[in-house]
């Protein structure tokens, strides 16, 4: 029967091995995958920078949607070089092509003085409740703590904030802000989930923390139970990541577009109609906004609201579950966003349309213009307000 020594020196065998400092220097060049196979309580007190980690009892199970291509140069590393041998070995009996063990590990890494930090850090609890997030390779450790950090602003507690807010909360981003000036009615029951029987009477965004905090403690709920004007709306939405518009109204969507594009903050539209429905992305450093979208406000007569026309409740959740799907890409930069497109949904036929969105060259509320910007109220008049 064969000793582990022998076990670990015919694996050596097999494999290529390099020293630190090759390893330093490949890693310096770029175009390679370091992969970490040491145990998450090993990888939490230090690793090298920008790491896979994948402990060695999982590699096999997790390596193929981790790496996905197979002749990408990897670097496998673990305490002192023992377990990385044998992870190498495995790789190259998976069709990886182009694999190398760290002799010395990490051990001999960190005594050398080389670079090193320590990860992030989710408690067990975070780590059970995020692992499908954790699983996906785009998330991991660190988009998830990156999630946790971020701060999102929601324009109302309705139709649209409510599906959105849900799945922001129960993404685990960190601060959840919330405005919304209105109390819970019957009415609102159709679409607006957030809230149930119970709260009617209640103040919405009273209605909407409660929700929030009981589905994740993890999320600090910021109300503004508040109508947002010109005199507000640049100390309420200073400081957030991104916001999510759910106004129902144009004055309110115009306000939101000027002093966003002034301070240079995403914000995720969305509306809905009937049965139809639409988002697109306004990043106002990157792409075209509200403003060049619609430059002027229809006549009231064309644009009559929800209550007017009526709405099918689960539009509201398509169309905000998609806002917060949005500002999920936004936060970790994954993907093709909505910014420049404006995706245009009927759910009479099932059909999602995407349509381009150039900015308008006659706008003037640009965030090349941050400084001149001045926020006003609206009062009803939708031309854009710059001084020249």
């Amino acid at each position: 029967m064969p000793t582990f020594r022998d076990l670990l020196a015919q694996a050596k065998a097999e494999i290529t091995e390099i020293d630190t400092a090759t390893a330093e220097a490949r890693i310096a060049a770029g175009g390679v995958v370091v992969l970490d196979v040491r145990e998450p309580d090993e990888f939490d007190q230090g690793a090298l920078l920008g790491v896979i980690h994948i402990p060695r009892g999982h590699l096999e199970a997790q390596i193929e949607s981790r790496i996905v291509d197979k002749s990408m140069p990897v670097i496998a590393y673990c305490a002192g070089g023992v377990r990385s041998a044998f992870a190498a070995r495995t790789l190259q009996e998976l069709g990886y092509t182009d694999v190398v063990s760290m002799i010395g590990g990490f051990g001999k890494w960190k005594d050398e003085g080389r670079d090193w930090k320590k990860p992030v850090v989710l408690t067990a609890e975070q780590r059970d409740r995020y692992q499908r997030h954790l699983l996906l390779p785009e998330v991991g450790t660190v988009g998830q703590a990156k999630l946790l950090d971020s701060k999102v602003l929601l324009l109302g507690a309705g139709g649209l904030g409510s599906p959105a807010a849900l799945y922001l909360a129960a993404a685990g981003v960190g601060t959840v802000g919330i405005v919304d000036m209105d109390e819970v009615d019957a009415s609102n029951l159709q679409r607006q989930i957030l809230h149930n029987l119970d709260r009617i009477g209640d103040r919405k965004v009273d209605s909407a923390k409660k929700t929030l905090t009981l589905l994740n403690p993890d999320v600090n709920v910021v109300t503004y139970d508040t109508r947002l004007d010109a005199s507000n709306i640049i100390d309420i939405i200073t400081g957030y990541d991104v916001i999510v518009d759910g106004a129902d109204n144009f004055p309110s969507r115009y306000l939101l577009n000027d002093a966003s594009v002034k301070l240079g903050i995403p914000v995720v539209h969305g509306s809905i109609f009937r049965f139809e429905g639409m988002v697109s992305v306004f990043d106002p450093k990157n792409g075209p906004t509200y403003r060049d979208m619609v430059p002027e406000a229809p006549p009231a007569e064309l644009a009559p609201s929800c209550a007017e026309a009526g709405v099918l409740g689960v539009l509201a959740g398509i169309v905000g579950s998609i806002q917060a799907l949005e500002v999920i890409k936004l936060l970790l930069n994954l993907g093709e966003g909505l910014s420049g497109r404006i995706l245009a949904i009927d759910t009479t036929d099932m059909s999602f349309r995407t349509f381009k969105l150039k900015p308008d060259p006659a706008n003037w509320v640009t965030w090349a213009n941050r400084d001149r910007i001045e926020v006003r109220d609206l009062d009803g008049l939708c031309a854009p307000w710059v001084s020249h």
